[in-house]
């Protein structure tokens, strides 16, 4: 009977330690980016005088967003669904090529928020980046986003505000909005 009570209470502790090591097992994340999906669906076209180039923003920005992002913000993912995050980030490309010049311009809008909604900052970089278009157009592209990234990224490490939501995340009586409704969250002023 001892016996059957002892082994009772160990299952019962072992059942409280694997429900709170799920609980820890899948975090929320510390950072989503939103990229517009028609950034993925409206490719534009960089042009030279006898030929062009189409590209996504969306798939070109995406991977080099998160290589920028990922050693500022513990954990950082894509936004997908109704996932939820201390800080919310809405990345807004633009590229522009000029072939008298030979010069791509990049241009990021970084839009920050909390993961309650409320705006937090908003940052900007404009580069640019000589090279021709005939001569692997997409690593050109890829270039200059990434000179972009680091000018976002230097912004947002100089930022006190910004700081601090990093350091302290998201307060625990603050709820967490899906991240798919950061496009009718009012601009940082």
């Amino acid at each position: 009977m001892k016996a059957a009570k002892y082994i009772l209470m160990a299952l019962l502790w072992l059942g409280l330690c694997n429900a709170s090591f799920a609980v820890e097992a899948a975090p929320v994340g510390r950072a989503l980016i939103y990229i517009d999906p028609q950034e993925y669906t409206h490719e534009i076209k960089l042009w030279h005088f006898y030929y062009g180039y189409w590209f996504s923003q969306g798939k070109a920005v995406e991977p080099v967003a998160l290589d920028a992002l990922r050693p500022l913000f513990a954990k950082t993912a894509m936004c997908e669904g109704n996932n939820a995050a201390d800080i919310l980030i809405w990345i807004k490309p633009g590229m522009f090529y000029n072939p008298h010049m030979t010069t791509f311009y990049g241009k990021i809008v970084a839009k920050v928020y909390s993961g309650s909604g409320k705006p937090v900052a908003t940052y900007k970089a404009d580069v640019q980046h000589g090279g021709f278009l005939d001569v692997m157009p997409a690593e050109q592209v890829k270039i200059t986003y990434q000179a972009a990234m680091r000018k976002i990224v230097g912004q947002m490490q100089s930022d006190t505000a910004l700081q601090a939501l990093i350091g302290m995340g998201l307060p625990k009586n603050e709820t967490r909005m899906p991240c798919s409704m950061v496009t009718v969250l009012p601009a940082a002023k």
